[in-house]
């Protein structure tokens, strides 16, 4: 067997690290990058995926529209070649975290999959379709957030997973979020 054939099959089997970061982005902003670079840096991610939702179950209506967000998601990620912005819920025919990951999975069996979340979305983890089923498929980082990291641990979801497939980070914060900007606007 000659190298290149050889370096092929072993590329092959090295299992890649996708991250994922799901969301509406409304609108992106420099906190979803900061914990995009640190997941890459202590998790050694090959890249990450930011999935654009149409709409977030738990909100009322986006600002921007879906169109508007991912241009403005593209322009933030544009030095990280790393990161792809991607809306997959027409493909995929959902909009559910669960469907969106099982769709990546089977997509390509060769990858661990990490998904990416704030320490306020944890609390609210036990209302997702499948939760658990999310927590069985892929590790969760969960980045800790200014006021969230109480009401975090102590969430359905922590007290029945803990430190099984859940990543609590504590990092250098940025105080921004998507709400904190829509009020400014």
């Amino acid at each position: 067997m000659d190298l290149v054939k050889l370096e092929n099959k072993l590329e092959k089997k090295i299992k890649k690290k996708i991250g994922l970061l799901g969301g509406t982005f409304d609108p992106p902003h420099k906190g979803h990058l900061k914990i995009c670079l640190e997941a890459k840096k202590r998790y050694k991610l090959n890249s990450i995926i930011w999935l654009i939702t149409k709409k977030n179950p738990f909100k009322n209506k986006s600002l921007f529209s879906l169109k508007k967000r991912i241009q403005l998601s593209k322009k933030i990620i544009r030095k990280n070649q790393f990161i792809k912005v991607k809306y997959l819920e027409d493909r995929v025919r959902s909009n559910k975290t669960i469907d969106l990951i099982n769709y990546l999975k089977n997509k390509n069996k060769n990858q661990d999959i990490f998904f990416i979340m704030g320490a306020d979305n944890l609390i609210n983890l036990h209302k997702w379709h499948k939760w658990q089923k999310i927590l069985q498929n892929c590790s969760i980082l969960v980045f800790d957030r200014n006021k969230y990291k109480s009401k975090s641990l102590k969430s359905i979801a922590y007290k029945k997973f803990g430190k099984r497939g859940l990543d609590y980070i504590n990092f250098k914060k940025i105080n921004i979020s998507s709400s904190k900007i829509r009020k400014i606007w």
